[in-house]
């Protein structure tokens, strides 16, 4: 028996009960692990002929050669069961959670006065507090500590010669000057140690302990200390209140947010502790092809492996299995921890400001702007499209009167114009004003270039977006033309305004409004009036080379073939006023002294 028929023989074999199924290799090796809700239904989709599976399952299937399953009581426990066996065997077809953090540390130096840098290793001598995971947690505590202590961070040793000049940092209150050799050596040691304290106790801790402090020297009657310290306090104070981020009365909230490129996409994941943020970390997968999927793995299997959990999670995808990831993250957390997905106000704010980091950063990976990243994805949110769509392809019509009727085809690639694969169209169905007819004759020219040249021009392959210039009428009036040829790419309208401004999306039975999703907005303006642009150019050459055929049947012995082979063959008015007589004889097939007249009467016409 072949391999695939033995596959789909034990597959049905299954229970519809939910489970865990494990896909292993010709040497026995797990390579996928996946949960199901009815585990007969999900492994046999995998070895069905004909299934439409992506490339990355393709290749997964291609490998498998055996299969084992665990039945359990309820979906959630096979959510539970499935992150714990991937994370006990590592699935090459798994996403895997690996981020670009090494560990990080924050460095007391051992000198007579230390100071307090951010370090990368754990090397050379001095006192070391760490690791940390995040370098901007590190960076950003060895930046307030300093602030808040006027400790140094120049490369000067002390040795308090005289004449020695203060920094800047001195002059601008950040530095307490110690060059100067006022602060002794044993006064410093006490700033170090406070410095300390606030970096392992947080500012709550620190203010605290100052406080104290400040109390008892003020019973000693040691008012310069005292005050010294209020100083400190009201730094902490000021730099805790800087730092902060609008989050209400929520303290501990992690933001995840996804931006896609392609079958790439990146997750951003924003931790805010005690009012502030102190934590970023991004995590980049390829060869993703179910942004829905990814979101619940990446949730679940991100906080089986950093257990800091937060009380509430906030992300940017309302198709989450949310209630699920919530038991699931609140049985692994000890205490509720809620998913939400917010859609307005400060929360709705921290969400953008994650998709925004996940477009950045996945910019650099496929060397795009960010912007357009940004822009692509919210377009493919907005539309409920499956994927960030890579490649649109912009319809447009354009007429003058009764005659002269065109059609353009604008290419915008990755959320950029490719001319080169830009296309006219001369309408022939119509003689009359038909947008709709027009409009079906250009797409079922389209698509039947596609069926005939797949894979060998730029028609031969399919766009992952149609947008039309028109409204719901354009819409509905294509859909014959889609269904005739088995295209199932997603297809709107583009709705303008009295000022010829885009406003809106068409669809079937209504449109959408575009107006509060300005990246969006800003894409789709940028291809309509490309496509109208160019459209309107291509009419209008049309207009002034049929204004010259016309011109031209005025020579004597030159009709109105002869006219139209001229203009095909020259096709620019420059090229056609350099022909040589020989050449207009040639392409026109007339004698010499009408090519002579024809030469004459251009000279006129420059």
């Amino acid at each position: 028996m072949e391999r695939m028929e033995r596959l789909q023989e034990k597959a049905r074999q299954l229970t519809d009960k939910p489970g865990v199924y494990l896909m292993k290799d010709n040497m026995g090796e797990v390579i996928y692990v996946g949960k199901a809700k009815r585990l007969k239904n999900r492994v046999s989709s995998y070895f069905r002929k004909n299934s439409s599976h992506n490339e990355k399952v393709r290749k997964m299937v291609s490998n498998v050669q055996d299969f084992d399953f665990i039945v359990t009581d309820s979906e959630f426990e096979a959510l539970v069961l499935e992150c714990s066996l991937i994370k006990q065997y590592d699935p090459k077809y798994n996403i895997l959670l690996k981020d670009d953090k090494g560990y990080h540390y924050i460095k007391i130096s051992s000198d007579p006065y230390p100071k307090i840098t951010s370090e990368k290793q754990h090397t050379g001598t001095g006192t070391f507090i760490g690791p940390y995971t995040s370098s901007m947690a590190v960076k950003q505590t060895v930046n307030e500590v300093n602030k808040v202590f006027r400790l140094p961070t120049c490369t000067r040793k002390f040795n308090f010669q005289r004449n020695t000049r203060p920094c800047l940092n001195y002059y601008i209150k950040q530095c307490a000057g110690i060059c100067l050799g006022k602060i002794s050596e044993k006064e410093y040691q006490e700033t170090i140690r406070q410095a300390v304290d606030y970096i392992k106790g947080g500012s709550t801790q620190s203010i605290e302990k100052l406080t104290k402090e400040m109390e008892q020297a003020s019973e000693q009657l040691d008012f310069e200390r005292a005050i010294r310290i209020r100083d400190r306090i009201q730094a902490i104070q000021k730099i805790s209140e800087d730092q902060k981020v609008i989050l209400g009365n929520q303290k501990q909230i992690d933001v995840i947010a996804m931006a896609q490129n392609g079958t790439t996409v990146c997750f951003s994941l924003l931790k805010f502790r005690h009012g502030k943020m102190v934590d970023k970390s991004d995590f980049i997968f390829d060869d993703v092809y179910d942004p829905i999927e990814v979101r619940n793995d990446f949730i679940s299997r991100y906080y089986t492996s950093h257990p800091d959990f937060p009380k509430i999670v906030l992300t940017d995808e309302v198709n989450i299995d949310q209630s699920l990831l919530t038991d699931y993250l609140t049985k692994l957390a000890g205490y509720k921890v809620e998913i939400q997905v917010p859609q307005r106000g400060e929360n709705r704010k921290l969400v953008q400001m994650a998709m925004s980091n996940a477009a950045e950063q996945l910019s650099y990976k496929v060397k795009r702007s960010g912007r357009a990243i940004a822009a692509l994805d919210e377009l493919s949110r907005l539309l409920g499209l499956s994927s960030t769509p890579e490649i649109i392809e912009a319809y447009d019509i354009s007429n003058l009167g009764d005659s002269g009727i065109v059609g353009g085809m604008v290419v915008f690639e990755n959320g950029q114009p490719k001319k080169s694969d830009y296309r006219k169209f001369a309408i022939h169905s119509t003689n009359t004003r038909d947008d709709y007819g027009s409009m079906r004759e250009m797409l079922e020219r389209r698509f039947s270039r596609y069926q005939t040249e797949q894979g060998e021009s730029s028609f031969g392959r399919l766009p992952d977006l149609i947008l039309l210039d028109g409204g719901k009428g354009h819409v509905a009036a294509v859909k014959e033309i889609f269904q005739k040829y088995g295209i199932e790419v997603p297809y709107f309208g583009m709705v303008k305004d009295d000022k010829h401004r885009t406003r809106a999306i068409a669809k079937e039975g209504g449109e959408i409004s575009i107006a509060a999703y300005k990246s969006a907005f800003h894409l789709l303006t940028r291809i309509q009036d490309e496509v109208h642009r160019y459209t309107i150019s291509y009419q209008r050459n049309v207009r002034k080379k049929t204004m010259l055929e016309m011109e031209i049947t005025r020579v004597k012995g030159i009709g109105e073939k002869k006219a139209l082979a001229i203009l095909r063959h020259f096709k620019t008015k420059t090229a056609l006023y350099n022909a040589t007589v020989e050449e207009l004889c040639q392409v026109a097939k007339i004698k010499p002294e009408t090519a002579r007249e024809l030469q004459l009467f251009l000279e006129q016409l420059k």
